[in-house]
C-alpha cells in the first residue's frame, strides 16, 4: 500500500516595484482574486510599504475613507459591499498567545486579512496563504516583491503571473 504525502505546494514570483505606484499596482491586480477566508502576510522592514500595500488593495476593494495604519489599534475592520477585510499589524504582539484577544482565527474564518509582520504568528500562521515580502534596493524608493502563494494560493498565482 502506498502511503500519502502531503506536500505544500508553493510558486514564487519577483516583481521590481519602483515606486509607490507600482506598489498600488500590483495592491490592485491582486484584490479581484481575494475569497472569503484568504490570508495576505506581508514581511518587510520598517517603512518598505506593507501599509502603503494594505492601504490600496483596501480601497481597490472599495473602501472609500481614510485607511489608517494599525499599528496602534492592531486591528483595523472593513466592512466592504463585497467583501470583509481585517487588517492586522502586528509588530507589537510579543507572544502568539496574545493573538487569541484579537480575534484573528475568527476573522479568518469570516474574512480577508491583511497580516503585517505575520511573523509574530509563529505556528499559527496558515498554510493557504500569499506571502508578499518587500524588501529594499540599493535605490531608497524601489522595492523589490517577492510573492509566494502557498497551498490553493499557488495555483492562483499562477494563473495571473503574467497580469501581475
Amino acid at each position: 500500500m502506498m502511503s500519502r504525502r502531503t506536500i505544500e505546494e508553493s510558486t514564487t514570483l519577483y516583481r521590481d516595484l519602483y515606486n509607490l505606484n507600482a506598489t498600488e499596482k500590483l495592491a490592485n491586480s491582486l484584490a479581484p482574486l481575494l475569497q472569503k477566508s484568504d490570508v495576505i502576510a506581508l514581511y518587510g522592514e520598517l517603512g518598505a510599504g506593507k501599509t502603503s500595500f494594505a492601504r490600496a488593495l483596501i480601497k481597490k476593494l472599495g473602501y472609500k475613507g481614510e485607511v489608517p495604519s494599525p499599528t496602534f489599534t492592531l486591528v483595523q475592520n472593513y466592512n466592504l459591499e463585497s467583501i470583509n477585510v481585517w487588517h492586522f499589524d502586528l509588530y507589537r504582539i510579543l507572544d502568539p498567545e496574545e493573538l487569541i484577544e484579537l480575534d484573528i482565527e475568527e476573522a479568518m474564518r469570516q474574512s480577508v486579512l491583511l497580516i503585517e509582520w505575520p511573523q509574530r504568528m509563529g505556528n499559527r500562521l496558515p498554510i493557504n496563504r500569499l506571502d508578499i515580502k518587500l524588501n529594499y534596493t540599493e535605490n531608497e524608493i524601489s522595492r523589490i516583491a517577492i510573492i509566494t502563494g502557498h497551498g490553493c494560493w499557488s495555483s492562483r498565482l499562477k494563473q495571473v503571473s503574467d497580469e501581475l
